[in-house]
């Protein structure tokens, strides 16, 4: 098992400060976001070459951190079509240079129709919205497959892939072997589903057998009718159940604290490798 952080959870700018926090946290694996927080690096296409690449790639691998996951998060229904080809040119780009990042997996989760909100819409559950998701993911795909690379896909209750099923008829349809899995137990979870989240685990396990790459691990707690989401260990999730189900359907799983940080970084750390070693 490896404990990773989206570098820009870290708190820092720059590649070298966030190799330095993650040392002293004891932190062994991230979440390369690069444009988050590198500030030399911009969202948009032709920011990554060869020479940049290798240059981040080997500094994490030199400082021993792995890195687990590229994120280049884009929304694939959102109205600004310029935003979208601009997203789909900066995760390509990432695909092209990602093994000198240090990692063949590049991610995005699929989208919604509020566009920069990247909530709940109606016309997220729409068969429009799924045909466009799965086309540009199956663009994606087939673009990774000439460098040996592979695209991660997130579901989320206020995004298309909405759910479980939803998202395994997207991979299903974009026909390809090359997509993994990025699973969020939260973020499938609403104020109608919420206490089933053990359920759904289990259903993404099952349904994913094999695909899944790495889990965000959140946790949450129920408040005026919404969820809230809080550090792991300050919530309502049962993570003895839930690091047991993971570690029995794998032992070397990675697991992004995604959202965590400042000063419940090293808590969550110790406690998500206390309850793995206990289960």
């Amino acid at each position: 098992m490896q404990i990773a952080f989206r570098t820009h959870d870290l708190g820092v700018k720059g590649l070298q400060n966030a190799i330095e926090k993650a040392n002293a946290c004891g932190i062994s694996a991230v979440q390369l976001v690069a444009y988050k927080f590198m500030d030399e690096i911009k969202y948009e296409a032709g920011q990554l070459d060869k020479s940049v690449a290798q240059n981040i790639g080997n500094a994490l691998k030199d400082a021993g951190i792995n890195v687990g996951l590229i994120g280049a998060y884009f929304n694939p229904v959102h109205s600004n079509k310029s935003k979208v080809e601009n997203g789909k040119a900066v995760f390509k780009e990432y695909i092209k240079y990602s093994k000198y990042l240090g990692c063949n997996v590049v991610g995005s989760e699929t989208g919604s129709f509020n566009d920069d909100k990247w909530t709940y819409n109606p016309l997220n559950r729409t068969e429009e919205a799924l045909q466009t998701v799965i086309a540009t993911f199956k663009e994606l795909a087939a673009y990774a497959k000439e460098v040996g690379a592979f695209v991660g896909m997130e579901g989320a209750a206020g995004h298309v892939c909405w759910n479980v099923a939803t998202l395994k008829r997207a991979v299903d349809e974009i026909a390809a072997d090359n997509i993994k899995i990025i699973f969020d137990i939260y973020n499938y979870l609403d104020a109608s589903n919420y206490q089933s989240y053990l359920e759904i685990l289990e259903e993404g396990l099952k349904t994913f057998a094999g695909k899944i790459h790495v889990f965000h691990i959140k946790d949450c707690v129920f408040e005026d009718g919404k969820l809230k989401q809080v550090a792991p260990g300050k919530g309502m999730f049962d993570f003895d159940k839930i690091l047991s189900k993971i570690k029995a359907y794998d032992k070397n799983a990675v697991l992004v604290l995604e959202g965590t940080t400042g000063d419940d970084i090293v808590p969550c750390v110790n406690f998500i490798k206390e309850v793995w070693n206990r289960v």
